[in-house]
């Protein structure tokens, strides 16, 4: 291989390394984030909480995320912060501390909240960073970015069964490790951004320059139609990260570490189903990713409230690994439908995703306390019959010619 080659190949294993480095990141991020609705049946036990307290816990960390990310996205869009990111893990550590010597209720909602706000400095950068180190493979990038964070949300509650349920909340502690190693690697690819921010900035110009809109009443009808999918997908989502195990536990009457572990196995999947999303989206178009992902979803869904516990297990891990597949193509169609925006895109929809599990948490807590755990899985059934709204969508990959507004 002559100096010409060599030069773009081992860009492209730098470009894949950061991938990597950014994937890993999110993992620690959010098995971190994963460990607060984790160990909601010990703190509903310590502080003698109610659903609808246990749905505040969520709605705080959620919202705190929801509210500040498409502000952060839209500012680092005009003035990119390569070394936010490890800020961010910083805010994510310091809520850890508090949540792990929480002693009482309002402690543990200011834990959440910096925990939220760390999450909300380091979605929209990330996103840009995988961006910019994709290769023009942006699904694949994107699931290769959001699979770490789903592999986080199932580690969470594994380790939180292993970790702190049998040896108390103090024991929280441990996971300030996955902290310091998230500011380390997140500090080392802030550098890799810095030097390349301009070069990326300047293809960012270039292809909002040569891109053929959509007209503007089109773009906004189908924001609109994405964050209904959202709507549909993490409503559903929220229902089984903060109140699966309550549901195993109510039904079925395992230990609170078998739901734990359970609860690890539906996480599991979606973290497969997340990488399989991006790289098929690439090859298919986005859209009918999205169609497959949220609609598909609904036969189980509808089933899983009148099966037995295997059959729950089973249904959860279909429930999981189609589900996963849609929110990695919603990111990149929206990137597509909005060119050059990518930080406030990301800080929309991933703020969106944090504000309406916060929101579902909450309201599904409140009839869950007015009527019963089951109730509520009879009700989430028919969400993803939202995704019937897909089709509303234009198809981007036709290339049909368009006209600006």
């Amino acid at each position: 291989m002559d100096r010409a080659d060599a030069a773009p190949a081992t860009a492209q294993k730098a470009a894949l390394a950061i991938l990597i480095a950014l994937s890993c990141s999110h993992l620690l991020n959010d098995t971190i984030q994963a460990l607060i609705p984790s160990i909601y049946p010990l703190i509903k036990k310590s502080f003698g909480l109610t659903f609808a307290q246990i749905g505040l816990i969520t709605f705080t960390f959620q919202m705190t995320g929801s509210i500040f990310q498409p502000m952060i996205g839209l500012y680092t869009d005009r003035k990119p912060q390569p070394y936010s990111l490890a800020l961010g893990m910083a805010l994510t550590l310091s809520g850890l501390i508090f949540l792990a010597f929480a002693s009482s209720y309002l402690t543990v909602i200011a834990a959440a909240g910096l925990v939220g706000s760390g999450s909300a400095i380091f979605h929209p950068e990330a996103s840009r960073i995988a961006r910019l180190a994709s290769g023009g493979r942006h699904g694949f990038a994107q699931s290769i970015f959001q699979v770490g964070g789903n592999a986080g949300s199932a580690l969470g509650p594994l380790l939180a069964a292993v970790i702190v349920v049998p040896y108390g909340q103090r024991h929280i502690l441990w996971f300030s490790l996955a902290a310091f190693l998230g500011i380390a690697i997140l500090t080392r690819v802030g550098g890799w951004y810095r030097q390349h921010l301009t070069l990326g900035l300047t293809r960012a110009v270039h292809r909002a320059a040569h891109h053929r809109p959509l007209p503007r009443r089109t773009v906004s009808i189908s924001i609109g139609i994405l964050l209904a999918l959202v709507f549909s997908k993490y409503f559903y989502l929220v229902s089984m990260t903060s109140y699966y195990t309550f549901y195993l536990i109510a039904k079925f009457h395992v230990s609170v570490q078998q739901s734990q572990f359970l609860l690890f196995v539906f996480l599991a999947a979606v973290a497969l189903g997340t990488i399989i999303g991006g790289p098929v989206g690439d090859r298919i178009g986005r859209k009918k990713v999205i169609w497959v992902s949220i609609l598909g979803v609904a036969p189980f869904s509808l089933a899983l409230p009148h099966v037995n516990l295997l059959g729950t297990v089973l249904l959860s891990i279909v429930i999981g690994l189609v589900l996963a597949s849609a929110f990695s193509a919603i990111i990149v169609y929206a990137t597509e439908l909005v060119p050059g925006r990518v930080g406030l895109i990301a800080g929309l929809f991933f703020g969106s995703a944090f504000g309406m599990a916060g929101i579902g948490a909450a309201v599904l807590g409140k009839l869950a306390d007015m009527t019963s755990i089951t109730f509520v899985y009879q009700v989430c059934a028919f969400l993803p019959l939202i995704g019937l709204l897909t089709g509303f969508l234009p198809d981007l990959e036709r290339g049909a010619p368009l006209r600006k507004n």
